[in-house]
């Protein structure tokens, strides 16, 4: 009998030993050893495709598609049985969340791996491959009550402009000195995607298509452990957790507990091997778009993994400590990490269902609802972010509120004709607090991020918070299709919104003339404010179908119209004032190369091109000359370095330009290219003597805290608005700003300062005491005349992560009705 149960033994062993040999691993597949090249990403998929034909333990998902059409997909990794039963495992899953309900309890512990979110953080894709290899073959016990599910590559776009570059300029074999041409990645890098957006700050906004196509998915499964594999630089050693402070309220302790066991399992294996690592310093889970804190805010263990390496690393380079630091090692160390994440939630599934459940069960939170109301198209947009995210809401009409408002900070009563409301009775409550709160705890100021987003704020909506649920119990407000007036005078608009600028864009480019008024003006019984668009039957009586091309774009785009009967107005300007004024069709340059930020110039390509639907011209600092000018009239700066691209001698050129009438938009870090120089009507602001002697004697342990007081971090200003300036139409006579830094400029002198701080409390988020003191009595928004043209400043990016909806509008006037004049090219 023992003899035969030896005899059973050894052919079972024999068994797993010859099926795992008839799968290849990456580097047989690939036909090179892994980390002695950097894989295609088309191979990457070519591999994962293999291993689900070659196996009964991977099954594939595509769940979309980059802009440049690249193949994003998941590999679910479990037993046979598993993935035969993942649908119900998913759905008992999702039961503890309180999403449907469950057949039986669950009781798999649920693992996501994220790799290659920033591109030229390349080894993390390679180590996918051979984890998932070795976890199919090697590690099944853990897979019993465990499914893994592994996203190779996040940015697609951003891996193959690194990696193809690399393979391009490398040298064989590779050159290990950090002077070598193969560890100067040049502009604008791989880290971005296509239109060079931080995907690991989109998470939240899901602005870009990679990330609203993985959202689709991932809340799908709401995983318990979220792991984002990242590259920090070639001199840091590896980081994992636990996270470091701030910890965001609604994190719980189990959430940060077993961060520390996973920590010290992953340790283990590090200390073995005698590999350097650190835990609880700098990447803190408090900002709610990253890898790791959004899971987190939806129930996940959320973690970020950081290799040394990045892209200066390639092949391998010498540290400045002399030692190499190879692919080959960038690799092992993140296979060792995601094979330790695997483990560790194997042996604790049990504890994972179950502390997964109470985190979606407790939710006492102190206001319950947020009920928020304004422009209509806002709150759409609003919703369709919410959409995304699967956050429930609804809509309330003609009711009284009573709660914290988010316009004085105070509590009131407030009557809301129609709003949205959104409340923590559901599902993603915690989510629903993270990002509707009006200010988040902070427990410390030292922090990776911006420290302030709050929804509302960045949105424009007016907002109170209430103690109580709020029930909706209205329907959305419906669009009411425009119909067409043969005999109308004119047609007019409202200007509010960059859909209302989408609506002028798609005019101009139908070659429809179109003016907007300066002042305000009555008739027909209706108030038309200050930017209302006018398109006028006589302007366009060569314009063929013209009632009908604009009534279809106007419906098409759900744009109210209203037609006037004549140009003769009750009160106010009539059609013909000199202060209805056409809109001329600017000819749009917008500053790229590296003379820019990459992501600072991505919001503006990706908002022209994605948003306002606008053609531009996108040209390289590198080849940017006088004659260059000739061919447009407006020029964008997005953030970044200008100093020696416009030295004495350009800043003449562009003076010229501008006077000619030429408009410059100057954005963020751009305006210090101008701050203090002749003719540009902008100076900075600078710290007083008596606020720089105090700096003077600091201790070295206390000098990270005492530079935290000349900091802002991300936060969250009310500025004042003079909206009588074409700068600022559509505007009220306030406005919620996000501040990223402390840089301060003086009102404009000889110039119209259109946005200004006075109260330089934050509204929300912090600001170091000594620069909210500095940047009291600042500008925000204005414009210079210089000559015809005009230089426009704007401090504080309005195009931020293009998820600040409220300040676009500021940007659009400053592109069509901000001096828009008949500058000659």
């Amino acid at each position: 009998m023992r003899r035969h149960l030896f005899t059973l033994l050894s052919f079972f062993l024999f068994s797993i030993s010859a099926f795992a040999q008839t799968i290849q691993s990456p580097s047989e597949f690939l036909g090179y050893e892994l980390g002695t090249r950097f894989t295609n990403h088309y191979q990457v998929v070519d591999y994962y495709q293999y291993l689900a034909e070659a196996s009964d333990m991977v099954q594939l998902q595509e769940y979309g598609k980059t802009n440049e059409q690249r193949l994003l997909q998941v590999a679910y990794v479990s037993t046979p049985e598993n993935l035969e039963n993942l649908e119900n495992i998913r759905k008992n899953h999702l039961a503890n969340a309180g999403i449907g309900t469950a057949s039986t309890t669950a009781n798999k512990a649920i693992v996501w791996l994220s790799y290659n979110v920033h591109g030229n953080e390349s080894s993390s894709t390679e180590a996918s491959m051979q984890t998932t290899y070795e976890l199919i073959t090697q590690k099944k016990a853990w897979l019993q009550n465990t499914v893994a599910i592994i996203d190779p590559c996040i940015n697609p776009d951003g891996r193959d402009r690194y990696v193809n570059w690399y393979n391009q300029v490398a040298s064989f074999p590779y050159n290990s000195n950090q002077k070598a041409k193969e560890h100067k990645e040049p502009w604008p890098g791989g880290r971005p995607n296509h239109y060079l957006f931080d995907l690991n700050r989109d998470w939240a906004w899901a602005t870009q298509v990679e990330t609203r196509q993985r959202l689709k998915i991932y809340n799908t499964w709401l995983p318990h452990i979220h792991v984002d594999f990242h590259e920090q630089g070639i001199n840091e050693p590896y980081y994992f957790a636990p996270a470091a402070e701030p910890f965001h309220e609604v994190i719980t302790d189990w959430q940060r507990d077993f961060q520390t066991q996973i920590g010290k399992n992953h340790a283990g294996y590090f200390d073995k091997e005698g590999w350097l690592y650190f835990t609880r310093e700098r990447f803190d889970l408090f900002y709610p778009s990253y890898g790791d804190t959004y899971p987190t805010f939806n129930g996940a263990i959320g973690m970020t993994y950081e290799q040394a390496g990045h892209g200066r690393a390639g092949l391998g380079i010498l540290n400045d400590e002399g030692d190499l630091l190879s692919l080959k090692d960038r690799i092992a160390h993140h296979h060792t990490t995601g094979l330790s994440t695997v483990e560790i939630s194997s042996k604790n599934a049990d504890k994972l269902n179950s502390e997964f459940k109470k985190y979606f069960s407790k939710n006492d939170f102190t206001y319950k609802s947020y009920v928020l109301e304004g422009n209509q198209d806002r709150v759409d947009k609003l919703a369709e972010l919410l959409d995304r995210h699967e956050i429930k809401y609804g809509f309330i009409s003609d009711i009284t509120v009573k709660g914290l408002d988010y316009e004085s900070g105070s509590q009131k009563s407030t009557n809301v004709t129609h709003g949205l409301v959104v409340s923590t009775n559901q599902p993603k409550a915690k989510m629903v607090k993270v990002l509707f709160e009006s200010n988040a705890k902070l427990s410390d100021s030292l922090t990776y991020d911006i420290t302030a987003w709050s929804i509302p704020y960045a949105y424009g909506l007016k907002t109170v918070a209430t103690k109580t649920i709020v029930k909706p119990d209205a329907p959305n407000k419906t669009f009411i299709q425009n119909t067409s007036n043969e005999n109308a005078t004119a047609y007019v608009a409202r200007w509010n919104t960059v859909k209302d600028a989408s609506f002028l864009s798609a005019l101009l480019q139908q070659g429809i003339r179109v003016r907007f008024t300066e002042k305000s003006f009555v008739s027909g019984g209706n108030t038309y404010d200050r930017g209302s668009l006018i398109i006028t039957r006589s302007d366009n009586k060569d314009v063929e179908k013209f009632t009908q091309k604009v009534n279809s774009l106007a419906n098409k785009m759900k744009i109210s119209l209203t037609n006037l009967a004549s140009g003769f107005s009750t009160s106010g300007v009539d059609l013909g004032s000199p202060d209805v004024k056409e809109i001329k069709i600017p000819k749009v340059a917008v500053m790229s190369g590296n003379a820019t930020s990459s992501l600072g110039f991505g919001e503006l390509w990706y908002f022209f091109e994605q948003e306002l639907k606008f053609p531009v011209t996108n040209i390289n600092s590198e080849n940017f000359s006088a004659n260059t000018l000739n061919s447009f009239n407006v020029l964008v700066l997005p953030n970044g370095n200008y100093q020696s691209l416009f030295d004495k001698d350009g800043l003449k050129v562009l003076k010229n330009w501008v006077s000619r009438g030429g408009k410059v938009i100057a954005i963020g870090s751009s305006l210090n290219t101008f701050a203090g120089k002749d003719g540009f009507g902008l100076a900075k602001k600078e710290k007083s003597d008596e606020e720089k002697d105090k700096n003077k004697v600091v201790s070295y342990a206390k000098s990270e805290r005492e530079r935290v007081s000349n900091y802002i971090t991300g936060a969250i200003f009310k500025t004042k608005v003079d909206n009588t300036h074409p700068l600022a139409f559509g505007y009220d006579e306030s406005y919620f700003t996000l501040k990223l830094g402390s840089n301060a400029f003086k009102y404009l002198d000889k110039g119209f300062t259109v946005s200004y701080l006075e109260d330089t409390k934050a509204v929300s988020g912090f600001a170091g005491h000594k620069a909210a003191k500095n940047i009291k009595n600042t500008l925000v928004f204005g414009e210079h005349r210089l000559g015809n043209g005009s230089m426009i400043y704007m401090v504080d990016n309005p195009m931020f992560r293009a998820f600040w909806e409220n300040g676009k509008l500021f940007f659009v006037n400053a592109i069509f009705l901000v001096n828009n004049n008949s500058f000659e090219l």
